[in-house]
């Protein structure tokens, strides 16, 4: 039985246009957001390469940082290390009228931690285990969790690792740890595979995105979250400038001579 043939990237002038609309209607959620204090957790996971930052990019690059807050975590300090384990994603936890983006987030342990090693067998056992619990518990507490999962195939991921090595404005895309996880595509299979047979709960599902083309993912990943958050039309006063008032007038630009100002080259 012939196999079928992959469906045709999205041309950019397509994305664009769609892309343009999704980025209206965040608009309108941002404002729902604030005027109903909602609180929300998107999460982000998914192989290195997969599209995460692109899709991140696309979701915040025209609403408020100020509601749409991202958090990217870096590897834990010592005195992280010795916490409860779930205690510095936490603290990032939203309050009302906030909407926070996990780019990687506490599924670090399931993933990278487990398969390099950095946790013990134990503690990536007691994470699974435990994890649909606490995360009952923050739903229950009014929380509104999305966990997505981007799934890159194995060549789209090793057409992007070279163009990354070739190209100097992504090659700081490109850690030991990446490589690593490129030699070690199986092993991540295997734990991505434990994570969702373990997290994959009633209460809080995985949802996964194909990430092949990365035009496609983003815009049915948008799209995915708008219909998630219930969310209406928030009526606001049309804005008027008002009239510059002419009290105590002077030359504004004439107080900038004499000043360093920055070469116009363009």
């Amino acid at each position: 039985m012939a196999k079928d043939a992959p469906a045709e990237k999205m041309k950019r002038k397509v994305y664009e246009k769609e892309l343009q609309k999704l980025q209206v209607q965040l608009c309108h959620l941002q404002e729902w957001v604030k005027a109903n204090r909602l609180r929300v957790i998107i999460l982000f996971e998914g192989r290195d390469a997969a599209g995460k930052g692109g899709t991140i990019k696309a979701l915040t690059e025209k609403v408020s940082p100020r509601v749409f807050r991202v958090v990217a975590l870096p590897a834990p300090s010592d005195r992280e290390k010795s916490q409860l384990f779930l205690q510095r994603y936490m603290q990032h936890f939203p309050a009302g009228g906030e909407i926070v983006i996990f780019d990687r987030s506490w599924y670090n342990r399931a993933g990278v931690e487990y398969v390099m090693g950095f946790c013990t067998p134990a503690e990536h056992k007691r994470f699974l285990s435990l994890c649909p619990q606490i995360e009952q518990y923050a739903i229950e507490g009014g929380i509104t969790l999305i966990k997505l999962w981007l799934e890159v195939g194995m060549e789209e991921q090793e057409r992007r690792f070279n163009a990354r090595i070739d190209d100097p404005l992504r090659q700081w895309k490109l850690s030991p740890m990446d490589t690593e996880s490129y030699r070690r595509w199986y092993d991540y299979s295997r734990a991505r595979d434990l994570m969702f047979k373990a997290t994959n709960s009633r209460h809080a599902p995985w949802y996964i995105i194909r990430s092949d083309d990365k035009r496609r993912a983003r815009l049915n990943c948008i799209s995915h979250i708008l219909r998630t958050i219930p969310h209406g039309r928030v009526r606001r006063e049309k804005v008027k400038l008002p009239k510059r008032s002419q009290k105590g007038r002077y030359n504004d630009q004439t107080s900038l001579r004499g000043l360093k100002l920055v070469a116009e080259r363009y």
